[in-house]
C-alpha cells in the first residue's frame, strides 16, 4: 500500500458550467510527463504526482473574475486561481520542479 506521504496531489475545480477545469487537469497531466516531473524528489524521497479533479474547492468568488480554474497543491495547500491551460507548463516548472509558487496565480 502506498503511504500518502509520498504523493502530491494537484486538485482541480471542474465545477465551472464550461470545461475550464477538465482542460487545465489534461494540461497538468501532459506537462508532468512532458517535463519529466510525474516523480519528485524532495528530502530525499521520491514523491509521485497526482492531478485530480474535484466538484467544488469553494474559491469561485475568486474565479469568476476570469475564466479560468481553481487549483490546490497539497500537501503544501498553495491555492492557485483563475488557471486557465496555457499556465500548466509554468505550474508544472515552477511549483512542483523548482519548489517556487506562481505569484500571479497565487490567491490569498
Amino acid at each position: 500500500m502506498k503511504s500518502a506521504d509520498n504523493v502530491s496531489r494537484l486538485f482541480v475545480c471542474a465545477a465551472q458550467k464550461d470545461e475550464i477545469g477538465r482542460d487545465v487537469a489534461k494540461a497538468l497531466k501532459f506537462e508532468l510527463k512532458k517535463q519529466g516531473l510525474k516523480t519528485l524528489f524532495s528530502g530525499g524521497q521520491k514523491r509521485k504526482v497526482r492531478v485530480q479533479t474535484c466538484n467544488c474547492l469553494d474559491l469561485c468568488k475568486h474565479c469568476k473574475k476570469g475564466p479560468g480554474a481553481a487549483l490546490i497543491i497539497y500537501p503544501e495547500a498553495v491555492t492557485y486561481g483563475d488557471v486557465r491551460p496555457r499556465d500548466a507548463a509554468e505550474i508544472v516548472h515552477e511549483h512542483l520542479g523548482e519548489g517556487r509558487v506562481v505569484k500571479r496565480l497565487l490567491l490569498d
